[in-house]
């Protein structure tokens, strides 16, 4: 699609497919949709509109916080450090301060900011340099809008097909649709998808051995890697996606790849990275990731009253060329 054709769509934005036959800018990409200065991706789609739909969503105003504890998981995974916490006296011992050291701010719940994945070919997102982008852009914009549960893990044991959190279990595009479809609940511009797969729920029975042993080879369950998620995550015109596991997308995702990726990988062997659903969303569809969000205490919620929207505030962290941040989320049904 040419620039002039995305620019005649403004009211309209081009599908997936659409993006892939782009020609202006990199195949697969929405750099230039926005302008291209932009550093919010899809989170332009949270219009005052979309705010307000999520404020509507709003019935007896039990709040949620989708944020686990920082020190989980435990030990870190991804080879992440863990960080060391010291309370210390203020003088004449009024009270206290206290200092995080080696603390990553994406060490538990999580943003993936923009600059926590390049595409190896086409850079950051948007073609911005790196030190250009940053989680501020997030922080000053804020983050209100209707908040629609996928939980794909109650939905799958319903069918006789639990998902097993401890293995490469991959959730299709499909089974998101079928399991909104099972809860009454349809995606609409602007919404953040919140998709449950029970990873969390898993983790939290495990032992400190068997903890360690995730840590240092982490396999786990989750979207399937690549273009058939990508596809319906911007075809459905979510602002952002985020889920109860570490990397929202099953893993190892070599693996994985769907027979598209897998062609497409055969014809450009050099493709991988943005094969992956974390190459396809954050540089090239400017798609927000969140991982490990806290989400059991929320879907027990919906189970119980078969509500599965909301109001979702999140504030990222106001850091200057932050990498990613604490989603500091809300939901608030």
């Amino acid at each position: 699609m040419s620039a002039a054709g995305i620019r005649s769509a403004s009211t309209r934005l081009p599908t997936y497919d659409e993006l892939l036959a782009r020609t202006d800018a990199p195949a697969g990409s929405s750099w230039g949709l926005w302008g291209d200065n932009d550093r919010l991706g899809c989170l332009n789609l949270l219009t005052t509109e979309a705010a307000l739909r999520g404020t509507r969503s709003v019935v007896d105003g039990r709040t949620f916080s989708l944020n686990l504890d920082l020190s989980l998981p435990d030990p870190p995974l991804f080879g992440r450090r863990p960080f060391r916490h010291d309370v210390v006296w203020l003088r004449s011992d009024r009270g206290h301060d206290e200092t995080l050291s080696d603390w990553n701010p994406q060490g538990s719940s999580q943003w993936d900011g923009f600059r926590h994945i390049r595409s190896p070919v086409h850079g950051f997102y948007n073609g911005i340099a790196d030190e250009e982008h940053g989680v501020e852009h997030w922080a000053r914009r804020g983050i209100t809008t209707r908040g629609v549960l996928a939980d794909v893990a109650a939905w799958r044991a319903s069918q006789g097909r639990p998902i097993d959190p401890s293995a490469a279990d991959v959730i299709e595009p499909e089974e998101l649709s079928e399991c909104l479809e099972a809860a009454q609940v349809a995606i609409e511009p602007g919404d953040i998808l919140l998709v449950r797969t029970g990873w969390l729920s898993w983790y939290r029975t495990l032992d400190a051995a068997t903890r360690r042993e995730v840590s240092a080879a982490p396999v786990m369950c989750g979207l399937r890697p690549g273009r058939p998620s990508a596809r319906w995550l911007w075809d459905h015109r979510v602002a952002a996606v985020a889920a109860d596991n570490p990397g929202l997308e099953a893993m190892p995702a070599s693996r994985l790849l769907s027979p598209e990726d897998r062609r497409r990988l055969d014809e450009d062997p050099g493709s991988f990275d943005e094969l992956m659903l974390h190459g396809a969303l954050l540089p090239m569809l400017g798609m927000p990731i969140g991982e490990l969000w806290d989400l059991d205490a929320l879907a027990d919620a919906c189970a119980a009253d078969g509500r599965y929207a909301f109001l979702l505030t999140s504030a990222p962290m106001h850091l200057r060329h932050g990498v990613g941040s604490p989603p500091n989320a809300l939901a608030i049904k």
